[in-house]
């Protein structure tokens, strides 16, 4: 079976009935639950997931309250399933971000594919495969392309 972890522009996407985007992420998700696959979520994307959810219109984010953002997250964590940080994660981590000289935000990445690594989850559903190029062990795809996987 295969195993797919979602990016958080994927959870805030979903979340965003209004976005543009909102359908075809919903559709992906779909899909890849409709293949009885598995789909899963970290507490690095629910912790980016509030963030960005809390965070003021002028500074990028959508500026809901935290009572909001709290019930989003207790939606999300019924319906994905959590990859839990584990003691695994960190040494992935660190292996990737020295392996393909990661700087600045695209570490939080490197961690995404590190928790990936040290769970066994092959692919990842984003918004950004580009972001996630460098790491030849997982296979990052966009909503648009899920119809196209195995």
């Amino acid at each position: 079976m295969i195993s797919w972890l979602l990016d958080t522009n994927m959870l805030l996407r979903w979340v965003q009935s209004q976005h543009p985007l909102h359908a075809l992420c919903g559709d992906a998700i779909r899909e890849i639950r409709r293949r009885h696959e598995e789909l899963l979520v970290t507490p690095q994307n629910l912790i980016e997931f509030w963030n960005v959810a809390t965070r003021p219109l002028d500074k990028n984010g959508f500026g809901y309250t935290a009572a909001w953002a709290d019930a989003e997250v207790s939606r999300i964590e019924r319906v994905f399933d959590l990859a839990p940080d584990t003691g695994a994660v960190y040494p992935q981590w660190r292996r990737l971000v020295s392996a393909h000289a990661v700087s600045g935000v695209k570490a939080h990445d490197a961690r995404l594919a590190a928790v990936m690594l040290a769970h066994g989850i092959t692919h990842l559903l984003t918004l950004n495969p580009s972001d996630f190029a460098r790491y030849d062990e997982i296979t990052a795809v966009h909503p648009r392309e899920v119809g196209t996987q195995p």
